[in-house]
């Protein structure tokens, strides 16, 4: 592995009692974010998963360089309802409260979470996963409820962080990919484009 390189992934096939997709291979360095690109039911959140230790490897493998921090932001947010915390509050808790939050989601911040709209929340979510102390950032489908203004303003921090960490991205939205700069690997093919 090379002292660029964040992540190496070899013909890993990922699933939960049987693989799902296909094996899939690629590296990420710093600086780099690679999209995730392929049908529904492809392997790509389960990818991701079996990173993070949530789906089984049933070949393949995949190799962290040492000391690296890995983010994971799931596809589906579990909102804690039940607990009156603020978006302060639980930036605070994340550890994640010493950086400047983007002008849009300030306003946000003294709101208790529980009354916060579903785009709002997800880019608390989103903002808490990047301004961690991660290298390697993987994010399942972070555009999830999210309106063009705060799709404007997700691309925009992923890529003021893109200098410190490598992100592997999922998602559906071509354009916010394009708009990202990804390199692509298509899931379904393997093959790689961007």
């Amino acid at each position: 592995m090379s002292p660029e390189t964040l992540l190496h992934i070899d013909a890993l096939l990922a699933g939960y009692d049987r693989p799902v997709g296909r094996p899939l291979s690629l590296t990420l360095a710093r600086g780099e974010i690679v999209g995730l690109w392929g049908a529904n039911g492809a392997g790509k959140s389960t990818l991701l998963k079996a990173l993070v230790g949530e789906a089984s490897i049933h070949a393949g493998s995949f190799m962290l360089a040492p000391a690296r921090r890995v983010a994971y932001l799931a596809q589906r947010q579990t909102r804690p309802l039940e607990v009156p915390l603020t978006g302060s509050e639980m930036l605070r808790f994340l550890g994640v409260d010493r950086s400047s939050p983007p002008a849009g989601l300030a306003e946000c911040l003294p709101r208790r979470i529980d009354t916060m709209s579903g785009g709002q929340y997800q880019l608390l979510s989103l903002w808490a996963t990047l301004a961690g102390e991660a290298d390697v950032v993987l994010l399942d489908e972070p555009t999830n409820h999210l309106d063009p203004g705060h799709l404007v303003l997700a691309a925009e921090e992923i890529l003021q962080r893109r200098a410190a960490i490598g992100c592997l991205v999922v998602s559906h939205d071509r354009d916010f990919l394009n708009r990202l700069g990804a390199r692509i690997v298509d899931v379904d093919g393997g093959s790689t484009r961007g």
